[in-house]
Formats: C-alpha cells, sequence, structure tokens
C-alpha cells in the first residue's frame, strides 16, 4: 500500500545527496512537507527543489535546535553522518568528538526536542539511519561503528518510551550504499590496504555480502518509506537490516 502521508511534516538530515536526498524525494511523493537539513546549503537546496521542500542549511554537530530546522516534526529521519578511516591507535581524537556529536547526540537532541508534539497527537515516526557497521564492527571505523552502536541503543529506548503514545522508531542498516560518503570510503580504503578502487569495492566492501553489488539509496529510501505507513506500526525498536545478506553469516 502507497502510505498517505498528506498533512505529515518530515525533517530529513543530511538530505542533501544519498540517501537522505532519496528520502526526501519519496517522502514527498507521498504527501508530506519535506524540511532539507544539511551542512551544504547549496546541495540542501537542490534536494528541497526537487521534492517542493524546505532547505535548511545547519551543521548538526553543532548541535541545532528543532526550533532551527523548521519547527515540531511529526517524521524525522536521523541520516547525517561522516565517516573517518584509520588505525585506532592514530585516530584523531578530535575527529572522534565530532563524529559523537554528529551522529549520536544530534539525533537524541532532535528526538528529545520531537517527542513531545508526537506525543500529544498520538503519532510519530524515528527512522534511524544505522548501518550494517551498527551490527557489525570493521578495522580503522572506531567512530562510525562506535557512533552506530550507539544510535542502535538509542533507537531502542525511544521504541519503549514512545510506543505507547503512538511513536515508533527504527533503525535501517544498509550495507554499502553508492552515495558520495562511500565513494570516499572506497579511496581512503583504497589508501589504507594499498589496492585500487575497484579491487576495494569487489575484495573490501562487498567480500561478505551474498549480493555482489552497491546498495541504490532508492532501496534504502523505500524501507524508510515503508516504516511510516499503517503496516509498520507494530514495527518498532528494530533493526532492519538491508545488506545483501553480509549479516546472515
Amino acid at each position: 500500500m502507497t502510505p498517505d502521508l498528506t498533512g505529515r511534516r518530515a525533517l530529513v538530515t543530511g538530505g542533501g545527496r544519498g540517501i537522505g536526498r532519496a528520502c526526501a524525494r519519496r517522502l514527498a511523493a507521498y504527501g508530506a512537507k519535506v524540511v532539507v537539513a544539511d551542512i551544504d546549503g547549496r546541495a540542501a537546496a537542490r534536494a528541497a527543489g526537487e521534492c517542493g521542500g524546505t532547505a535548511v542549511t545547519a551543521d548538526l554537530a553543532e548541535l541545532p535546535s528543532l526550533e532551527e530546522l523548521g519547527g515540531a516534526v511529526d517524521i524525522l529521519v536521523n541520516n547525517a553522518g561522516v565517516q573517518h578511516v584509520a588505525p585506532l591507535h592514530e585516530f584523531p581524537p578530535g575527529t572522534f568528538a565530532h563524529m559523537m556529536r554528529l551522529m549520536v547526540e544530534a539525533p537524541f537532541r532532535l528526538v528529545r526536542e520531537a517527542l513531545p508534539g508526537m506525543y500529544e497527537q498520538g503519532w510519530g515516526r524515528v527512522v534511524n539511519i544505522s548501518s550494517v557497521h551498527g551490527l557489525r564492527a570493521s578495522p580503522y571505523k572506531a567512530a562510525y561503528v562506535a557512533a552506530k552502536h550507539a544510535l542502535e541503543g538509542l533507537s531502542k529506548v525511544v521504541a519503549l518510551e514512545g510506543g505507547p503514545h503512538g511513536v515508533t522508531s527504527n533503525c535501517v542498516c544498509p550495507a554499502y550504499v553508492r552515495t558520495p560518503l562511500v565513494e570516499g570510503q572506497i579511496d581512503d580504503q583504497a589508501r589504507v590496504h594499498g589496492l585500487s578502487p575497484e579491487q576495494v569495492t569487489s575484495d573490501v566492501l562487498l567480500a561478505k555480502a551474498a549480493v555482489k553489488r552497491l546498495i541504490d539509496p532508492d532501496d534504502v529510501a523505500g524501507l524508510v518509506a515503508y516504516l511510516c505507513t499503517p503496516q509498520a506500526a507494530m514495527v518498532t525498536g528494530a533493526s532492519l537490516s538491508l545488506d545483501g545478506g553480509w549479516t546472515a553469516q
């Protein structure tokens, strides 16, 4: 069933490109009024223009309030994230702290501000774009793995507290999606492992997957939209893998 999100207000962080952009388009196609927040103002404006939404330029690591991002929302998609690849003993502490603010504390603050309005109306959807790295670890990604594991835990707490108020909270856990973030990871992994970008894709990124291709952002957006349907009302506190079979091992 195509979800009818007419009248719903959605906020998508990191919505200027990749997964966030695809989610903004899909939610808008189903009738939601979408606020696209991104550190890249031009990317946010382009994505918002595609979906008839509103663009907000914001650095989520600076912990803006929900009011700064456009006010009360019915649907919150916590998607903003960055990656840094380095051996643990060389990992910059400042980078680690920045990634925690962006991918853990910012979602916490946004959820905290969104919940009262969701509780009042008896309906809300929190969708956290986690990762296969919220379920599994990989070398050289200390901050990303730690942040995604923390986001998984936060999402479950929101599910337990929000359930009696009609609010669901779930994590979508994709493996490698064809996005600018992953393209950057390919370059980083090539440098760390001394491989070509093509070898990184086939021998590193897709080594554990049964389906040997990168995921399309629209695949992720489709699952996000499903979590906003009436049929998904009992899906909460879940971590939904979209990983080509990686975590089946």
